[in-house]
């Protein structure tokens, strides 16, 4: 099996490689775009937060939040003014960004902007998303569907790659369990991972309770700890947690969404965890001792 590595950036952003045995690279930021101030803000805090603790990443934040719950929640600012929020952010801070996009309409000026597209969960199966995101010919952060098993996960790469693109990264998110509950499967990473492609592991999110609210979705976020270092255990290369300065005022995902104060403990321990993983490597050998036929 050929490891890929996918490379994230373009014109004057470094370009950042994943994959393999390269160090964990960590995506960040607040769910939505809230305002230019508050991405502005949010830049610079986790960019100096990754700076201490010695890690790559990549702004992650979404202009348009499709999937809200309630018609009366803030989805975002907009596709116009968060990809101009967006740009300004990569300029000014010289890092990559990401953002998803929910209609096959917006992936093109999506991609023009973006160093990484990303597919909704929601969507991981839904051509004609597929397709947009492939022609992008930007990487793609392939959320799994809380509804899909990882060896499924091969039939939405397939997809891609048939529209031209080869440069994806798969993320868990959790799988459902049982109403209003997630659960994460750690065998998924070996799983996807058999794809080729790097994989990711989604914490803000695994640890949501979907709706549980009535209108609105509940989490648990004291166990983000808990599963980043169980995923970085089992092989991830990029890290996803979204992180706000205030979440009891963050306008979207506000019970999951990570406490900025403890993203530089979660990512000092993620990064030795996933050290000592590659020295263990080195003295052992491979993972897989019963390999895949």
């Amino acid at each position: 099996m050929e490891k890929k590595i996918v490379s994230v950036g373009y014109g004057d952003v470094k370009p950042i490689q994943i994959g393999d045995r390269l160090p964990l690279v960590y995506v960040g930021g607040p769910c939505a775009i809230e305002s230019k101030d508050h991405a502005f803000k949010m830049a610079e805090m986790i960019g100096d937060i990754c700076r201490r603790v010695g890690i790559e990443y990549i702004y992650k934040s979404c202009y348009d939040k499709d999937c809200r719950s309630s018609p009366s929640s803030f989805h975002g600012c907009g596709i116009d003014e968060g990809l101009q929020i967006l740009s300004d952010i990569r300029k000014e801070f010289g890092v990559p960004v990401v953002s998803d996009f929910s209609d096959p309409a917006w992936a093109e000026a999506t991609g023009e902007v973006c160093d990484m597209v990303q597919v909704p969960a929601y969507l991981c199966r839904q051509t004609s998303i597929l397709k947009a995101a492939a022609k992008t010919g930007k990487p793609i952060l392939l959320k799994k569907g809380q509804f899909m098993s990882p060896w499924n996960m091969k039939n939405s790469v397939r997809k891609i790659e048939a529209a031209g693109n080869r440069q994806i990264i798969l993320a868990d998110r959790g799988t459902f369990f049982g109403y209003n509950m997630l659960v994460n499967d750690m065998t998924c990473f070996p799983i996807m991972a058999y794809t080729g492609y790097p994989v990711c592991f989604d914490a803000s999110h695994s640890i949501q309770l979907p709706t549980s609210m009535g209108n609105i979705s509940g989490g648990q976020r004291e166990f983000i700890p808990h599963l980043v270092r169980s995923a970085v255990a089992n092989g991830i290369n990029l890290l996803f947690m979204e992180t706000h300065d205030n979440p009891d005022k963050a306008l979207s995902d506000a019970n999951t969404v990570l406490d900025i104060k403890y993203l530089e403990n979660i990512l000092g321990q993620a990064k030795r965890v996933h050290e000592v993983r590659l020295e263990l490597l080195d003295k052992y050998g491979e993972d897989n001792v019963h390999p895949q036929k």
